[in-house]
């Protein structure tokens, strides 16, 4: 019986296949670094993250790897979320922000605001 069991052991540790990669660690580095844009996606890659282990330990291996695949795709369209959000701020600033006309359009605002307050 001890022997049987032994052997049945091997045997499942050899076709267990390899645990794959949670990318927990890129779900939350895009979730904090990300903020609005990317915090959806940012969330739903620390969920799918959260069941690779899970559906491992449990013997679902499909479902790891499906899990796996979503968390990747997920912080992925977070990271790109949250680039197109920096880079839209910057253009903001450095483009719209510097045109001439902008600045006079905000300091007569500034000033009618500040003149109704002062009423």
């Amino acid at each position: 019986m001890l022997i049987l069991s032994k052997q049945k052991s091997k045997l499942m540790e050899t076709t267990q296949p390899k645990r794959p990669s949670n990318h927990l660690v890129m779900a939350i580095i895009t979730t904090i670094l990300c903020c609005a844009p990317g915090l959806p996606a940012g969330i739903a890659s620390i969920v799918f993250s959260t069941q690779v282990n899970k559906k491992y330990n449990e013997g679902d291996y499909e479902g790891a790897e499906r899990a796996s695949k979503n968390a990747k795709i997920a912080w992925i369209i977070a990271l790109v979320l949250g680039l197109i959000g920096a880079i839209s701020y910057i253009v903001f600033v450095f483009v719209i922000a510097s045109d001439e006309g902008f600045r006079e359009a905000l300091e007569q605002e500034l000033q009618r605001q500040q003149s109704l307050q002062n009423n």
